[in-house]
């Protein structure tokens, strides 16, 4: 795989370390725009209450709120910029993708629960929209780690759940299967 893309999934994966460390499920991620990061971001759904709050969603309000990165009022104002994540985006994170018009993704490892660009549905490309393009979606970058760090997040006490299970008894996998 290109060496860019894996040096800019490194700086993604730096930004789900720090939402692992923040208490937050480890996904972070970085937009790039002509071979620069114009916007880094993590995953914030306990720290602020609020599910919405998807590293994808953060960082896209980052861009828009900056005038030098969206001087103006454009349908698809991501359609120069590329998305590297290190989870595939779940169903609402793709949707709101192929609504900004991203040019392109690549993601660490599937998301087999929530994906929406393969994982479980392909709102990137498979459902037809008459006015918003699909976009292409690679996914296997830099995914061993992606996998080790939800793992270890995974089998830490999660004391934002709703009704936090007792982990005390789980180790922590390393083995991990093929794509």
């Amino acid at each position: 795989m290109d060496v860019q893309h894996n040096t800019f999934m490194a700086q993604a994966l730096v930004m789900a370390e720090e939402a692992f460390g923040a208490g937050e499920v480890p996904v972070g991620c970085i937009f790039v725009r002509e071979g620069r990061v114009i916007a880094r971001a993590r995953n914030r759904t306990n720290e602020l209450r609020n599910a919405t709050r998807h590293a994808e969603l953060e960082a896209i309000d980052e861009i828009l709120a900056n005038p030098e990165l969206t001087p103006t009022k454009d349908m698809h104002p991501l359609s120069t910029t590329t998305l590297y994540v290190t989870v595939e985006p779940c169903i609402m994170c793709a949707s709101a993708l192929r609504q900004m018009g991203i040019q392109q993704v690549f993601y660490g490892c599937a998301n087999d629960r929530f994906g929406g660009c393969d994982g479980v549905l392909s709102v990137n490309a498979s459902v037809p929209h008459p006015v918003h393009p699909s976009y292409p979606a690679f996914g296997g970058y830099m995914r061993e780690e992606a996998i080790m760090i939800l793992r270890r997040f995974y089998i830490t006490e999660n004391s934002h759940a709703p009704v936090p299970k007792s982990k005390a008894n789980r180790v922590l996998k390393t083995e991990i299967s093929p794509p």
